[in-house]
């Protein structure tokens, strides 16, 4: 267990919490059902989990003068001109496997910066806009969190409406045992149709 008393090893432990948050809403999906669109604008929970591999790879990597091993995995900034969803799904010839596992090695690089650098250490973010591109390692941690956190929401959302799995964490779901959740539902129906 982290030292979480040490502010970067607080930072680097929710991050990595994070990641793992999201590769778990994938666990026992079929290649369709990671695959499927789950609202209006396509979001699916294979095509969050490839978006987030990016937003890390991206922004621990050049941000800090350095490229990820193998560049050819990751969606090239050219794809974006053809299609501004590029990153936010799986293509054909992609696996749910294949991208969990690209994500697991970019996770570890993405460690390796952080374990390399000080949180002071400067960067420079290139698609940001002039003026806001420099910034400091701490400040990508958090930015990067945040991002991955509001994704794993919507995994966690997604994945409800699956096949009600629910839950923080695999080892933690920080959900009541052997709730009656459809008497709390019918219980919040009433509630709200009192206000219509």
């Amino acid at each position: 267990m982290a030292d979480l008393g040490d502010p970067k090893a607080a930072l680097h432990h929710y991050l990595q919490a994070t990641r793992e948050d999201l590769i778990w809403k994938l666990d026992g999906l079929s290649e369709r059902e990671a695959r499927l669109p789950r609202t209006a604008t396509g979001n699916n929970l294979l095509g969050v989990l490839k978006h987030c591999l990016n937003v890390e790879a991206g922004y621990f990597g050049p941000t800090f003068g350095r490229e990820f091993p193998t560049p050819e995995e990751l969606v090239p900034e050219q794809a974006y001109d053809e299609d501004p969803q590029a990153d936010w799904y799986a293509r054909e010839d992609e696996t749910k496997g294949g991208l969990i596992d690209l994500y697991r090695r970019v996770g570890v690089f993405a460690d390796q910066t952080i374990e390399q650098l000080p949180l002071d250490a400067p960067g420079r973010v290139p698609w940001w806009r002039p003026g806001g591109q420099i910034v400091t390692l701490q400040r990508i941690i958090i930015h990067v969190t945040c991002d991955l956190a509001r994704h794993a929401g919507h995994a966690d959302i997604m994945r409800e409406q699956h096949d009600t799995t629910i839950g923080l964490r695999r080892e933690n779901t920080n959900i009541p045992d052997d709730y009656d959740w459809p008497a709390y539902v019918t219980k919040l129906t009433k509630l709200a149709d009192r206000f219509a």
